[in-house]
């Protein structure tokens, strides 16, 4: 969190919508960068930040993940936190998934699936966001797959999951866009390509993107 804000990052955010494999886009994405730069210092984040914002609010993973997901606490559940003294809101929860999420996408060499990524890290120079699409039942059939749905529970699922992720990118911006499109550098269609092809892709956009903008600054360096 020290180094100059020029120097933050560089990050890879990739938002999706339900059903288009992005951790495994995303793992895929990593290998790729540390194989061509001979580096293991690329990593991937998914689900696992949630332990790390808990701890930091020293709660369990259970209410960040609730937030995730746009649990609303009953007036019960909040009267008996409230008593044991450990409450919660909202608010804090989402500064404190802010603060963490955007501290890791400045130390950079990240490649963050989802949480609200596009929204938190939009203003780091050396950043690349990309976002996940796939026609609405070629989604359906690859979570019936997955995760052994009848196509009914799929089409529910998919329908909620999107609405979600959606609003969660809302919540880390200033203003609430009727549009999201906006805040990508690429939209991939996931139906068109493997997940190694789309991996392939967004390391070529890294190449395009950051390291020419890391480049030029290196250049400017007396």
């Amino acid at each position: 969190m020290n180094k100059p804000p020029a120097e933050d990052g560089p990050v890879i955010t990739i938002s999706r919508q339900t059903g288009c494999d992005a951790r495994q886009v995303a793992e895929n994405v990593v290998d790729n960068l540390n194989r061509r730069y001979g580096v293991t210092k690329w990593k991937w984040l998914d689900k696992d930040i949630i332990y790390k914002i808990a701890e930091e609010l020293n709660t369990d993973a259970q209410r960040v993940e609730n937030f995730y997901k746009g649990i609303e606490l009953s007036d019960v559940s909040e009267m008996i936190m409230a008593f044991s003294g450990n409450f919660i809101s909202d608010l804090r929860v989402k500064k404190a998934i802010k603060d963490v999420v955007l501290a890791m996408c400045k130390e950079g060499h990240l490649v963050l699936v989802g949480r609200g990524g596009v929204s938190i890290a939009h203003d780091i120079a050396d950043s690349l966001h990309i976002r996940l699409v796939a026609p609405f039942y070629w989604r359906v059939e690859n979570v019936m797959k997955k995760k052994n749905m009848d196509i009914e529970a799929a089409e529910e699922f998919v329908v909620d999951t999107d609405e979600k992720r959606f609003n969660l990118i809302q919540t880390f911006l200033e203003k609430k866009p009727l549009t999201i499109d906006y805040l990508f550098d690429a939209t991939i269609n996931r139906s068109s390509f493997t997940i190694q092809e789309t991996a392939d892709f967004i390391t070529a956009m890294y190449e395009k993107k950051i390291s020419r903008q890391m480049g030029e600054r290196k250049k400017q360096i007396p």
